[in-house]
């Protein structure tokens, strides 16, 4: 078989298949049926003479031929991605599209005032979508391209998905103004115990870092009140006697007072998440470089 013979698209469809594992998977990321792939694959195995992928438990397994063509069928994708990209000029002025980003609500909080305001200047044309994709999905969407970046925590285990620290986030401990502690120079492990407690979470149930960190030292916490949200709970701090460990970032927009933790946590790493796909889009990347610029 002639390479001027075959289907290029098909090419396309393979890369699907390999990245997602799954045929179902792979139609969602090219925007096509699941038949459409189907029938794709079933003529590059009579083209190529090789069934290219095994069903598993775990998923469509490739083939030893599909490993050993596969990365350069992907680097000549990329390449011709890349060609394809740059002949697009990108003008921030006169760019109408919607940017459909996937944050939590902390994220929102801290990115899109900034962000809104540095479009206003030099991209009004540009709209702005936030939802939260949960991590388990946040691949799949941007393979697919129904979101053009994630904030979140890294994900060393997706190769296809690029990322770059945006923030390392130390946690304190929050109480209101007026607290009975306020006037205290720090606070010991015995008084933040004897604290009651917010948690932030979007589980029903479950410990977080604080506890996890607790759980070690044999000590506990009293939660007075779970919630699903940061923003609602600095809310209530102010209102209450209730203390609530945070992020420092978030608390500093508050006019609360602010306690080193008697206690050793993990920080909070913030990255920005992009597919590969992207990575060399003129658009992808201006936008890229002004979400990372707001965190430097």
């Amino acid at each position: 078989m002639q390479l001027q013979q075959m289907d290029m698209n098909l090419f396309l469809v393979l890369e699907a298949i390999y990245n997602a594992r799954n045929l179902t998977r792979a139609a969602e990321q090219l925007h096509i049926t699941q038949p459409a792939v189907s029938n794709a694959l079933a003529r590059l195995r009579r083209t190529l003479d090789d069934p290219l992928f095994t069903r598993t438990p775990s998923g469509m397994a490739p083939t030893p031929l599909t490993e050993s063509i596969m990365p350069r069928v992907q680097q000549a994708l990329q390449l011709l991605g890349t060609s394809l990209a740059e002949q697009r000029q990108f003008d921030p002025a006169s760019e109408t599209r919607t940017l459909r980003l996937s944050m939590n609500d902390m994220a929102e909080t801290l990115m899109l005032p900034r962000l809104l305001e540095r479009l206003e200047q030099q991209a009004p044309g540009i709209a702005v979508e936030s939802y939260y994709v949960p991590r388990d999905q946040l691949a799949k969407e941007l393979a697919a391209n129904t979101v053009d970046f994630g904030l979140d925590i890294p994900m060393p285990t997706a190769p296809q998905i690029h990322q770059q620290r945006l923030l390392n986030d130390r946690y304190q401990c929050m109480v209101r103004a007026e607290h009975p502690l306020a006037n205290r120079a720090s606070l010991t492990l015995e008084q933040y115990l004897r604290l009651e407690h917010i948690h932030v979470s979007s589980r029903r149930s479950g410990p977080g870092l604080v506890d996890i960190a607790l759980n070690k030292l044999g000590r506990r916490r009293r939660i007075k009140l779970r919630v699903q949200h940061y923003r609602v709970a600095p809310l209530v701090v102010m209102r209450t006697d209730l203390a609530l460990t945070v992020p420092t970032s978030l608390a500093n927009q508050y006019p609360v007072r602010l306690f080193e933790l008697p206690l050793q946590i993990p920080q909070m790493d913030w990255h920005l998440l992009w597919h590969r796909n992207q990575e060399d889009d003129p658009a992808n990347r201006w936008l890229r470089d002004l979400l990372l610029e707001l965190f430097t």
